[in-house]
């Protein structure tokens, strides 16, 4: 059989990986949406560099838009297999596909006016909420740790990877050639930390192992650091300076997290209390699908929930919808805490709050996980002095912090945990995907030095035959 990578190769977005067995099967691992790089991701997302009808199985690790974002445009362009996945992941993807087509139609609502100005031809979105309704007839729901056969030469096993609710590790058994073959897909794997989802569980033995390594050159911060930074953070932006600090976030995993988080540390316990605003219609029904599935949850969660506390709820914390409302807390004249998609910074209503807020020297923005470097949360991190919001210049004058404890990808020395279930001798291949350049190769070299056979950095659109 052989892999060919289709995305997230030296970059983290994209997901993409197809294998092809000898009788010309195909299985296709995640279906991501290329993002945060404007009309170079544009350009990628039209072409699968596949031929989507060929196409037998999607295997799908978990929700984010860069692993599900291009499944309505795969059933637009004559898919008509199977798409497997968990059953959270099935529930998450039926309000973030939506949601992505909502944007899209809305961007392109944006650009075709300019366009139709300009005399130019009207552009059409990826895809619309027709084509996502038209995508749910092929989704099938599987159970974690049951070994399901598919069909007589394939069968696959979810494990738990603790990124974000429904996340899986893809363990697929391959018949061919009169013998089994192991692959095991990493899809985002979480952190080995007390955060609100079970933490990444062992996963069967594998001969070929295709890895993410989003940060395989870097190390977290520890749990008590990033605590006193996010009170310090609040204490100085909102009761030392009366300011607004502003938190980009993505809607499914961060979010709750960082509430959670917050209320856990009592930020509305003392005697002069701040509003919380979460300020994203998405994230508020991730937050509803969540509590539906409470085994998804860890034991922390579970054993704060038995006290009959809620994780998603405390005083002054208030969940916006409306677009109205949304204008009406940047015309607040108090401080506040405002928590709001997307969390690159590039969509959603976040950036109208930065635009309100990032002139303004009481104020303060909090990157709290990876950034694409292209992205405006990237650039705010990196440091740049002006940025481009809608088009329009800005001078940054708020305080920029990151904490990088609320990233839900693992770390190196996090990886190296979930690969220690592993017995390496039996592994043959390590694919590493999902990572930049520096991070791939750094990741690379560390698992070669902890004696991995063999370790390939994977290149977009090359053949492997494992």
């Amino acid at each position: 059989m052989k892999i060919q990578f289709f995305g997230a190769t030296e970059e983290v977005t994209g997901s993409k990986h197809l294998i092809t067995l000898k009788n010309s099967k195909k299985i296709l691992l995640d279906c991501g949406m290329f993002q945060g790089r404007g009309t170079e991701s544009a350009t990628k997302n039209q072409h699968f560099g596949f031929e989507p009808h060929t196409l037998h199985y999607v295997f799908l690790s978990h929700a984010h838009i860069d692993h599900s974002g291009l499944i309505p445009l795969l059933v637009k362009q004559g898919f008509q297999g199977k798409i497997y996945c968990t059953q959270a992941t099935l529930d998450l993807c039926r309000i973030m596909l939506a949601d992505s087509a909502h944007i899209q139609e809305s961007e392109i609502r944006y650009i075709n006016q300019k366009r139709v100005e300009e005399g130019k031809k009207e552009l059409k979105p990826l895809y619309n909420i027709e084509d996502v309704y038209e995508s749910w007839q092929y989704f099938r729901t599987l159970a974690y740790n049951e070994l399901t056969p598919i069909d007589e030469e394939l069968a696959v096993e979810f494990t738990d990877a603790g990124h974000i609710l429904g996340s899986a590790v893809i363990n697929l058994k391959i018949r061919e050639n009169g013998k089994n073959h192991r692959i095991a897909f990493s899809g985002d794997v979480g952190r080995y930390i007390n955060k609100i989802l079970r933490k990444p569980q062992p996963f069967p033995q594998a001969e070929t192992i295709i890895c993410e390594s989003t940060y395989g050159n870097r190390l977290h911060e520890s749990l008590k650091a990033a605590k006193d930074k996010l009170k310090e953070v609040v204490q100085q932006t909102c009761f030392e300076n009366k300011g607004k600090l502003i938190i980009p976030a993505f809607s499914i995993g961060k979010t709750q997290e960082l509430v959670y988080t917050l209320n856990k540390l009592g930020i509305n316990q003392a005697d002069s209390k701040i509003k919380v605003f979460v300020d994203s219609p998405l994230a508020i029904n991730a937050t509803e699908i969540m509590k539906q599935h409470y085994e998804c949850f860890g034991e922390s969660t579970k054993t704060f929930m038995k006290k009959g506390a809620d994780p998603f709820g405390f005083e002054q914390l208030y969940y916006v919808r409306e677009a109205e409302r949304s204008k009406q807390i940047n015309e607040l004249e108090e401080p506040c805490i405002i928590i709001s998609a997307s969390g690159m910074a590039d969509a959603g209503r976040v950036k109208h709050h930065l635009a309100n807020a990032i002139e303004n020297e009481r104020n303060s923005i909090l990157i709290i996980g990876y950034s694409e470097p292209s992205s405006l949360s990237g650039r705010l991190q990196r440091g740049d002095e002006n940025v481009s919001i809608y088009g329009v210049p800005y001078k940054v004058k708020a305080a920029v912090h990151s904490i990088d404890f609320f990233s839900a990808h693992a770390d190196y020395n996090e990886l190296l945990q979930f690969l220690g279930c592993q017995n390496k001798q039996m592994v043959q291949n390590v694919f590493l995907v999902h990572g930049n350049k520096t991070a791939l190769g750094k990741f690379k070299t560390t698992l070669e030095d902890k004696n991995y056979y063999k370790v390939t950095v994977a290149e977009k659109g090359k053949e492997y035959f494992v």
